[in-house]
Formats: C-alpha cells, sequence, structure tokens
C-alpha cells in the first residue's frame, strides 16, 4: 500500500457488531527470554489490545515487539527464506530489497527491486510483496516495472511471469501468493503510479486481482474492488483473503476458490471502516497472513489485527505506526512486521500456515 495514505480508526463486522472495548491493554516495555527467540537488547514498541480472551491461546500478552532494524521510507513484502534461514524485506519508495537475519544483520540484497528504467517513475517505484515460490525462487511484485517477477536466489537474473492482461499493462502489482497448484494470485492497485488512479500511463480500467496459472496464462478473477491490496490463502486453500485499502470501505473479503482455480462470491470477512471514521488509528488494511488455525494476521488501522475465520476481532497489536505487512519465519511461530520505517518482530503462540 501506499505510504502516504490516510489517517484511520473504528470498527464493524458483518457478522456480529464488533465495538473496541479494550478488555486488557499490554504495555510493551520489557525484553523477556521467549523461546521461539534469542534474548536481545532490541528496543521495543507498541500495545497489546486483547478484545477477545481467545487470543491468547496465539499470542502471550505478555509479548514484546522487537525493533530489529529502521531508518527505511516504506518497509513492505516481508519474507522468510527456509533455505538460508534469513528475511528478505522490501523498502518500497527506496528501489531496493534487503536482507535480515539474527546472525549477520542487516544487509542490502538488490537494488534496483521493481524498477529498472532511468530518471524517476513515482515515488514508489520498487518491488513491494515478496515470496518465495515452490521451486525457492524469490517472487516479486515490481511497482516500476509493472510487473510479476521471478529471479533465483542462487545465479540471479529475472524472468518476468506477467506484465499485462489482454495486452494491457498492469498498474502496480502490489502483493502475490501462490497456491498448491502453482498458480499466482496478485493484486493490481494504482499505489506505484506517479499520478496513482489518476496516472495517465493507466491501461486498463480496474484494479483486478489476477491469477497466473502454471502455463503463464493471466486471468483476472476479481474485478469489483476498487483498492485489492494484500491477499493470502486458508491453510485448507478453500479461500483466498483480500484486503481493500480503500477508506472509503475499508474490509477484508473472503473467496471460494473453485477447482479450476477461479473465485465464487465473495463476502465480507470484517468492516473496519467506522475505526477510520471513529477513532484516531492510522492506516488500512494491508498486507496479511494466516496461522494454522485460520486466524488472519493483518495489517491494518492502528497496527496488526487477528481475526477469527468467523471474522471476529480477537484483538489488535497497537504500533502507533503505519503498518504495511507480516511474515512468519524462524521456525513459523515469530512473525516479522514491516511498520513504517521499521522491521519488527514479535514472538506468537502459534505458528503460520504451511508451517
Amino acid at each position: 500500500m501506499s505510504h502516504k495514505t490516510y489517517s484511520t480508526s473504528g470498527l464493524k463486522s458483518t457478522w456480529p457488531m464488533l465495538k473496541l472495548k479494550k478488555l486488557l491493554i499490554i504495555s510493551l516495555l520489557i525484553i523477556p527470554n521467549q523461546d521461539g527467540m534469542a534474548q536481545n537488547n532490541f528496543p521495543t514498541l507498541g500495545t497489546i489490545l486483547i478484545e477477545d480472551p481467545t487470543l491468547q491461546q496465539f499470542l502471550d500478552p505478555q509479548a514484546k515487539v522487537e525493533v530489529l532494524a529502521s531508518g527505511f521510507k516504506w518497509s513492505e513484502g516481508p519474507v522468510w527464506v527456509k533455505d538460508g534461514g534469513y528475511l528478505l524485506f522490501s523498502d518500497v519508495p527506496a528501489n531496493t530489497i534487503y536482507r535480515w537475519s539474527a546472525q549477520d544483520g542487516l544487509s542490502h540484497f538488490l537494488s534496483p527491486s521493481g524498477y529498472t528504467g532511468l530518471g524517476t517513475y513515482s515515488d514508489e517505484p520498487g518491488s513491494n510483496g515478496l515470496i518465495i515460490n515452490r521451486e525457492g525462487e524469490l517472487i516479486a511484485c515490481e511497482h516500476g516495472d509493472r510487473r510479476l517477477s521471478s529471479m533465483s536466489l542462487t545465479v540471479g537474473g529475472k524472468t518476468t511471469l506477467a506484465d499485462r492482461y489482454q495486452g494491457k499493462r498492469f498498474n502496480s502489482p502490489n502483493d502475490v501468493v501462490q497456491h498448491s497448484s502453482g498458480s499466482y494470485y496478485f493484486t493490481d492497485p494504482p499505489y506505484g503510479l506517479a499520478q496513482k488512479h489518476k496516472d495517465p500511463s493507466r491501461e486498463t480500467p480496474i484494479f483486478g486481482v489476477y491469477r497466473v496459472n502454471p502455463a503463464g496464462q493471466v486471468s483476472v478473477v476479481i474485478k469489483d474492488l476498487n483498492r485489492p491490496n494484500g491477499l493470502a490463502f486458508s491453510p485448507d486453500e478453500s479461500h483466498l483473503y483480500v484486503a481493500q485499502s480503500d477508506p472509503e470501505a475499508a474490509k477484508w473479503m473472503a473467496y471460494p476458490v473453485k477447482p479450476n482455480g477461479e473465485l465464487g462470491i465473495g463476502k465480507i470477512i470484517l468492516d473496519a471502516t467506522p475505526a477510520l471514521k471513529s477513532n484516531a488509528l492510522k492506516g488500512l488494511p494491508d498486507g496479511l497472513k494466516v496461522d494454522r488455525a485460520g486466524n488472519l494476521w493483518a495489517s491494518g488501522p492502528g497496527g496488526l489485527w487477528i481475526i477469527s475465520p468467523q471474522g471476529k476481532l480477537l484483538g489488535r497489536i497497537d504500533l502507533g505506526e503505519l503498518t504495511s505487512n507480516c511474515a512468519w519465519g524462524d521456525d513459523g511461530s515469530v512473525l516479522y512486521l514491516t511498520v513504517n520505517g521499521y522491521l519488527c518482530r514479535i514472538q506468537t503462540r502459534t505458528r503460520g500456515a504451511g508451517w
């Protein structure tokens, strides 16, 4: 999502009506010795807000959000590389991918990451969402080059997986997931264009969600969202969750996945629009991941929202900063967070789907 977005707050579900009753507030001030992470002297930030006691099955109320690195323009798209034990993430305005590991700390990984042209393209030209595919390659959503690309982590060299649909270039691919069939699903909002939705270089009239099948054929699977952003599959891949970062319709959607890879009619899991209107929260629905129990760990107004598969808000990690995305790492129980200009992590009591 764009780092120059909206200030926000409030909340509503299409299932039950939810209110932000702060049942428990835990300030993150001390550094613990937690099982999944070595004890360190990293600074911490944030507050855990428990809306439903069920949250404590998945997150220790005493868990701390550690700040691992800072100074980025807009950190995004974290992905854990299991074969190597390190994290990659984008700094979108800087057109750069960084690498972080507990052993080596922060280092430069790739630049340019999403725009290989000359001169200034936009304020967000770089790569955004990143994943490691089933072959161990890095898959990147590239704003400036307006494509979905793949790159070997051992020999380098990029290949374009898709850069247009029916002859028309994408806007600025934002986030991507891969289905077990090998197909990729990715979102295409306008955030990487110089003038966003008003940019004269736009070629497609929609801000779609697309599918690229193993043969390289591109199809549009969602065309009725005006700001599709983060996305993730349920653990059994029966549903695709999509975040919409529209301040007038900020919500998380669930779409049934058909056997042929197409999507059925979506329904709202949780509507955060009232949070943008009634509370002093910053941010919009953006990147998300799912744990093995099916809960959504989703960036949204105020930080990170933890939402049950039934659409119930279990709680929030209030980070006080615009929060873009997250990724499971280490043994699958540590959640890495890209938070404005920071890279952070928190130990959970669950593991990511697929771990």
